[in-house]
């Protein structure tokens, strides 16, 4: 484990002077040509994508001696189509997918297949897709720790029994996960709603995850409420972040508030008391066995799985709760303490 740390922050190193170029959703890739094609996203929804994702990858495919092409669609998903086909059409065998909508995957599944490439569907599930192997972070348990995390920050705050109004701001619903995650944590605040503990405050789903339209949907929810709103399972830290931006912008106190992926500004979040948890999958562990699983398939051979997911064979990991509590342990080169813990941060940092 020591070796693939240190492996992995050699990578990050070596590519972190194209950081600003690859955040634009330019490609970064080998020398050779491409025989792993990776498809990330857009580089809005979370920051992650960019800054944890794509260097994980550069390191396992370093590793493992593989060339490759990373692309970003900057949230276009005929962009993404393109790249995929581009890609395909210059010799990648394996894809690796994180899609954006069922169609346009569907497609680029279809696309792989006819050029005898194989796909791994890696973050989130595609809806009829027929990947080689899924991999991603157990869903519904990174839902539940998100609706624990609200629990218990109401139960911290002496709110719990007082009958909360808990909204709810979920992800994209072109994104399969953002139903998993809210299958998650209602799991949790259902039952409490159902019992009269908690009242259910607006619920609404955030188009394509994007960070300003959370905002603007959050701030709508404050006015339908007339500011009572006592806690929010929100999907993910951007999500979150938006929340908190527009609680401070009416200069209403921090509530509970979940959150997702463990991004710097997550934690700062956090432990400025602003945010209640964060669920944090570590990239380097998926995309490791990514890579590994690419490797397997390049060599006409099968990927190691975890069981079977939707009926897809699936390697799927554990996510982590993380709180003011065990927030450093996302020093051990997973966050750089000098990102989180500077300028108004770091009183908060001990």
């Amino acid at each position: 484990m020591k070796k693939l740390i240190l492996a992995l922050s050699t990578a990050l190193i070596a590519i972190a002077g194209t950081a600003a170029t690859v955040a634009q959703g330019k490609s970064s890739s080998s020398k050779a040509g491409p025989v792993v094609c990776v498809l990330l996203p857009d580089p809005k929804s979370s920051v992650r994508w960019e800054t944890q994702d794509r260097p994980a990858f550069v390191a396992a495919f370093k590793v493992a001696k593989v060339s490759y092409v990373i692309d970003n669609a900057n949230g276009d998903a005929q962009k993404q189509v393109s790249q995929a086909q581009q890609c395909i059409g210059n010799g990648a065998k394996v894809v690796i997918l994180v899609s954006l909508d069922a169609g346009s995957s569907l497609t680029i599944e279809k696309a792989a297949k006819d050029a005898g490439a194989k796909v791994i569907e890696y973050d989130r599930q595609v809806e009829g897709g027929k990947p080689s192997i899924y991999i991603s972070f157990d869903g519904k348990a990174v839902g539940v720790l998100q609706g624990k995390g609200v629990v218990a920050g109401l139960k911290a705050d002496g709110k719990y029994g007082k009958k909360p109004v808990v909204a709810e701001l979920n992800g994209g619903q072109t994104d399969q996960n953002s139903f998993l995650f809210k299958s998650g944590y209602e799991s949790v605040l259902n039952p409490l709603y159902k019992n009269g503990t908690f009242q259910k405050g607006p619920n609404q789903f955030v188009p394509d995850w994007d960070n300003q339209k959370a905002g603007t949907i959050f701030e709508q929810m404050l006015v339908k409420t007339s500011n009572k709103i006592d806690g929010v399972a929100a999907a993910n830290d951007g999500l979150a972040n938006a929340v908190v931006v527009a609680l401070k912008a009416h200069k209403l106190s921090p509530i509970p508030l979940s959150g997702q992926d463990a991004t710097a500004q997550g934690v700062q979040n956090i432990i400025s008391g602003w945010q209640t948890m964060t669920v944090w999958k570590d990239t380097r562990l998926s995309a490791t066995n990514t890579a590994r699983a690419a490797v397997a398939l390049l060599k006409g051979g099968t990927p190691k799985t975890t069981g079977k997911s939707n009926g897809v064979p699936a390697f799927i990991f554990k996510p982590v709760s993380i709180t003011k509590l065990n927030y450093k342990q996302l020093f051990n080169g997973y966050l750089k303490r000098k990102d989180v813990c500077v300028g108004a941060y770091a009183k908060y940092c001990k």
